[in-house]
């Protein structure tokens, strides 16, 4: 299973005025907690966090928590950041277990142009994420779906994805991924076609009900 280790130190102190020293000071104050373990307050370094969380895993990282001289496998489960530098102000880490399912959120990437997109129809992604199930061991980066063979109006769905081996969706198996949708022109002349259409049902006279003779004028 692949790891980023991540030095931490026991923090004694808590609360918003030692957390602001710690900031000052350069250094990010986060609480590690979870199954079996009582919170703890924690001191880590911004450059090895930062660097872990900008990776290809994003937030999905599992990290090898060193800490009182014991390693522990840790998720992220919240990130507080400054709104205006995006700096990390406080972190939560929840402690997994390699072989313990947990659920997480991983990218869904479209591969290839499709057929449709090539006859200038507009690809449509529904969802940009999946919610998954599976062991910290098997977490993927991403979910890649190739696309290259779809034409106008077709779809993919959660049941046609492939996944790697031991990997849930949590999604309906019938939910739309993507689909190309047709050429914006070729829609919008449909739409006026009915709306004409209805324009003249609305225009032309009832038909009479059954057993009613025709109205006429005079």
């Amino acid at each position: 299973m692949e790891t980023t280790t991540l030095q931490a130190e026991v923090r004694g102190s808590r609360g918003k005025g030692p957390a602001r020293r710690l900031r000052a000071q350069g250094k990010v104050p986060a609480v590690f907690y979870g199954p079996g373990v009582e919170p703890t307050p924690l001191t880590l370094s911004p450059k090895e966090l930062e660097k872990a969380l900008r990776g290809e895993r994003g937030r999905n990282v599992v990290f090898k928590l060193s800490v009182g001289g014991k390693d522990e496998l840790a998720m992220v489960k919240d990130v507080t950041t400054d709104p205006v530098s995006q700096e990390v102000l406080h972190v939560d880490l929840y402690r997994v277990f390699e072989d313990k399912v947990l659920e997480i959120n991983v990218p869904l990437h479209t591969l290839g142009r499709a057929q449709g997109v090539v006859q200038g129809g507009v690809l449509n992604v529904t969802r940009r994420t999946l919610p998954l199930r599976t062991t910290p061991a098997n977490i993927p980066v991403s979910i890649d779906v190739d696309v290259t063979h779809l034409n106008l109006r077709d779809t993919i769905s959660v049941e046609q994805i492939e996944l790697p081996a031991g990997v849930e969706c949590m999604l309906a198996s019938k939910l739309t991924l993507a689909i190309v949708l047709e050429p914006r022109k070729v829609v919008e002349e449909t739409v006026e076609e009915a709306v004409a259409a209805t324009a003249e049902g609305e225009a032309a006279p009832a038909a009479p009900a059954e057993g009613e003779a025709p109205k006429t004028e005079g």
